[in-house]
C-alpha cells in the first residue's frame, strides 16, 4: 500500500507529459509532424517554477519555439540556431504548449503547467 501511494503522483504527472526531479518538472517531448529520422530524443524541455528550459543536444540547425498557451494564445515565438540552449520566464499560471520546428519541417511538441 505505501508503494503505491509513493507511485501515484509519479503516474499522475506523467500523464499530462511532465515529471518532477529536483523540482524541475521534465517535459515530454513528443513527435507532431515527423518526416526524416525522429530527433525528438536530441531535445530537452523543463519547467521550474516559471522558467522555461529547451535545450538541444545536437546541432539541428534553425529551430523555431513557439509557446501558446493552451488556448491557443501567443506568449512568444523565436527562431535560433542550435545547439544553443533557450529560456524564457512565463509570468502566469497555466497551461502551456511548446513547438519546435526544425528546418526540415518536422515538429515536435511538449505540453506544460505552470502552477505556482
Amino acid at each position: 500500500m505505501l508503494m503505491l501511494a509513493l507511485l501515484l503522483p509519479t503516474a499522475w504527472s506523467t500523464a499530462n507529459g511532465t515529471y518532477m526531479a529536483d523540482g524541475v518538472s521534465h517535459i515530454t517531448i513528443k513527435e507532431a509532424k515527423v518526416q526524416s529520422a525522429p530527433k525528438g530524443s536530441s531535445i530537452q524541455a523543463s519547467i521550474n517554477g516559471h522558467l522555461l528550459t529547451v535545450v538541444f543536444l545536437e546541432n539541428l540547425g534553425q529551430v523555431t519555439v513557439e509557446i501558446i498557451t493552451s488556448t491557443d494564445s501567443p506568449v512568444d515565438f523565436i527562431t535560433m540556431a542550435t545547439p544553443n540552449g533557450y529560456q524564457y520566464y512565463i509570468p502566469n499560471t497555466g497551461d502551456y504548449i511548446v513547438t519546435l520546428t526544425l528546418e526540415n519541417g518536422d515538429v515536435y511538441y511538449g505540453e506544460f503547467t505552470v502552477t505556482d
